[in-house]
């Protein structure tokens, strides 16, 4: 039998890839109390394939995660792909960062599975969204591995024993950050939709890609440059299961385009904001592009348009 629990999912892979953490320029370290903190882009050097199984453990292993060969206009350009015949469970149950982990002077966004242990988030309830492993996998997007005082706060809030948390910590700057961050393509346009009010149970399988910018030379540049590359150039597929007239209203929303912010590099945007990130308009948290198949009247969708010159002035 197949065990869909999300973090027994990811746990399995967490050893694995703790296993081969030479092979993949990871740094594995253990708390006083017996967690284990894996350096996957802070200290460590970490590279592509670290960066693609950093993706996967987002997801709870529920999907696939893969760096493809595309075009970003005529230029050739790798892209970071993914697919999911889980995206509820897999994007918004687990690689959603919707968890502010602040202790101290310690900030990270946390995703991952053990987002529904600690069921911190009215998204996951509003979805019925859980878990009842006794283990607990999460990744933290931060500039600094996570001191003992955040380890422990962790465990205390999802519940399990020290020895049996995993935590992967990456900086954005980091190959491994920017390639996970980038693999957000169908998260994004998930949580857009639920914001627009549309039932993301409705969607059964979701395909996405976005170019893979090159590093910056600092996380701020990062950030800067993941946003762009799915704001402007990610494209993705859902197969829904929608009224056609559900579609026709609420679809044109969709894409980062019906934002009144687009347009704007992130960094600009951030600026404008004076730093806040609140400030800049959630409209345009989406994809560029994205397309539904759509079952009820077996027709394809499409809103929006990928806009490379954007992407390259960021990149």
């Amino acid at each position: 039998m197949v065990d869909l629990s999300p973090n027994r999912r990811a746990w399995e892979l967490a050893q694995r890839v703790i296993e081969r953490q030479v092979e993949l320029r990871a740094e594995v370290h253990r708390t006083k109390a017996g967690a284990v903190v894996v350096d996957c882009g802070v200290e460590a050097e970490g590279g592509i394939e670290l960066g693609l199984l950093l993706a996967r453990l987002c997801m709870a292993d529920l999907g696939r995660v893969e760096v493809t060969p595309m075009l970003l206009g005529e230029i050739p350009m790798p892209h970071v792909s993914v697919c999911t015949d889980h995206p509820l469970l897999a994007c918004m149950g687990s690689q959603y960062a919707g968890w502010e982990i602040r202790v101290g002077n310690f900030f990270a966004m946390g995703s991952g599975p053990m987002r529904l242990l600690a069921k911190k988030e009215e998204l996951l309830g509003q979805y019925g969204l859980g878990d009842d492993a006794d283990v607990a996998v999460g990744v933290l997007e931060a500039g600094q591995l996570p001191p003992e005082e955040v380890v422990s706060y962790l465990v205390e809030a999802t519940g399990v024993k020290p020895s049996s948390l995993v935590l992967f910590v990456a900086r954005t700057a980091s190959i491994a950050g920017t390639i996970q961050v980038v693999a957000r393509s169908v998260e994004t346009c998930l949580h857009k939709m639920h914001e627009l009010g549309l039932d993301l149970r409705r969607v059964s399988a979701g395909y996405g890609a976005a170019p893979l910018p090159p590093p910056a030379e600092d996380d701020l540049g990062a950030i800067g440059r993941t946003n762009d590359a799915i704001l402007y150039g990610a494209h993705v597929t859902l197969w829904t299961c929608f009224e056609p007239e559900t579609i026709a209203e609420r679809g044109p929303d969709i894409p980062s385009s019906s934002s009144r912010d687009f347009g704007l590099l992130f960094l600009e945007l951030f600026e404008r904001a004076g730093g806040n990130f609140y400030e800049i308009d959630p409209n345009l948290f989406s994809p560029a592009h994205v397309t539904l198949y759509n079952r009820p009247d077996g027709k394809r969708y499409t809103f929006g348009q990928i806009y490379p010159d954007v992407c390259w002035k960021s990149f």
